[in-house]
């Protein structure tokens, strides 16, 4: 007779994000038997909050916690302290009284530029590093505190620049490539050898779970989630303007100083706008305009030495783009944010052009179609019938 297998609990902090929403889309569609994932928002659990969190987990005792929530990279310095270290330390904490994993996702913005920059790679630190790497440096450096202290149980996973569908904030590299298509890129701001470490967000959570899975093999320890091959920015900001057939940005680099002046007319102009009353804003990851033109690899030998197996190996970010483009080119179109790339849009049971055009029709048929059967249209998944 086979044994049970125990469903765990644990708490995903940060679920609403990118990786937090792959997280628990996962954890809901692949590991239903073996994990469940608990995601309170802000209003339940607030990492400013240390009471806060005493009383939730107080109350879940999970089996595990993991944290992906970020403060936004542009944050002030207290924003930042309290949720991307203090909220951590404290997450930290009560995983070690209750005596359970702690998984926390870190970020290459902690290391130094660099070529194949393994693990142990990591900027000093000083008050001049901007508020959002610093407070993920204190993180790690009090982690790895409390491992040789107090015997803490966790992992931290350090990742590149992140890319995958559903980042309904448009951050980081989707803010680049919105950048694209929206046609306000004139130039390439970058340089032709510059190189960049990229961490498929899909992947990511096959990692954790079999992080999670063993232990003993991966507890105090630090890994670059990144695929195995750096890409360059010039390369894939052309890749991805010759798949939307565009003619911006040109392919001319601009050299960082020019950019770095062309930056500061612009903020002075956003500066001046604001106070004519009209909302504007510079993008916050413009802060890290240096980075575009500085190469930055990670080493992804420890991950490949390890017992984890690649779901997906030959998948990369020139792999993902076709579909990339089109999850985002038709969900920016949704939202108006860009101009339509096709206006004969594909939608299967034309229900959003009737939508526009006659919604008396469609509300008769939503209401004849409201006699037929919700849940048994298809089949729900059943606990074990699919693993990792």
């Amino acid at each position: 007779m086979t044994p049970s297998i125990v469903e765990k609990t644990g708490v995903l902090v940060g679920g609403s994000g990118l990786i937090g929403g792959a997280l628990v889309y996962y954890f809901k569609t692949r590991a239903e038997g073996r994990f469940n994932v608990l995601a309170p928002n802000s209003k339940k659990l607030s990492l400013r909050d240390p009471d806060d969190i005493r009383r939730y987990f107080e109350r879940a005792k999970p089996a595990f916690i993991i944290n992906c929530a970020i403060a936004a990279i542009d944050s002030d310095p207290q924003l930042a302290y309290e949720i991307n270290y203090q909220g951590t330390v404290h997450l930290a904490k009560a995983a070690q009284e209750l005596c359970i994993p702690y998984i926390h996702l870190s970020s290459a913005a902690v290391m130094p530029p660099g070529l194949n920059l393994s693990e142990e790679s990591r900027l000093p630190l000083c008050p001049e590093l901007p508020n959002y790497t610093k407070a993920k440096l204190m993180a790690e450096l009090t982690l790895e505190h409390l491992r040789r202290d107090q015997g803490l149980d966790y992992t931290t996973i350090r990742l590149g620049i992140v890319y995958g569908a559903h980042d309904h904030k448009i951050q980081g590299f989707h803010r680049l490539f919105f950048a694209i298509v929206d046609r306000s890129m004139p130039v390439l701001f970058t340089r032709q050898e510059t190189m960049h470490s990229y961490s498929s967000a899909r992947k990511l959570p096959y990692f954790i779970s079999h992080v999670l899975n063993n232990r003993p093999e991966f507890s105090g320890q630090t890994y670059n989630f990144v695929d195995p091959n750096p890409v360059s920015l010039g390369q894939l900001i052309l890749t991805i303007k010759s798949y939307l057939e565009l003619k911006t940005p040109r392919e001319i680099y601009l050299p960082f100083p020019v950019a770095k002046f062309g930056m500061g007319v612009m903020a002075r102009l956003v500066r001046l706008i604001t106070r004519l009353g009209i909302d504007a804003r510079m993008p916050a990851e413009l802060m890290f305009l240096k980075n575009f033109y500085e190469t930055q690899t990670l080493s992804a030998a420890k991950l490949r030495n390890s017992s984890f197996v690649d779901p997906d190996p030959e998948a990369t970010i020139f792999t993902e783009l076709p579909a990339l483009i089109e999850y985002y080119v038709t969900r920016w179109e949704h939202l108006n944010l860009i101009e339509p790339f096709n206006k004969d849009f594909f939608d299967p049971r034309k229900r959003a052009e009737e939508f526009l055009y006659t919604p008396e029709q469609l509300l008769q048929k939503t209401h004849q179609e409201s006699y037929q059967a919700f849940l048994k249209q298809c089949p729900l998944v059943r606990s074990g019938q699919e693993g990792a």
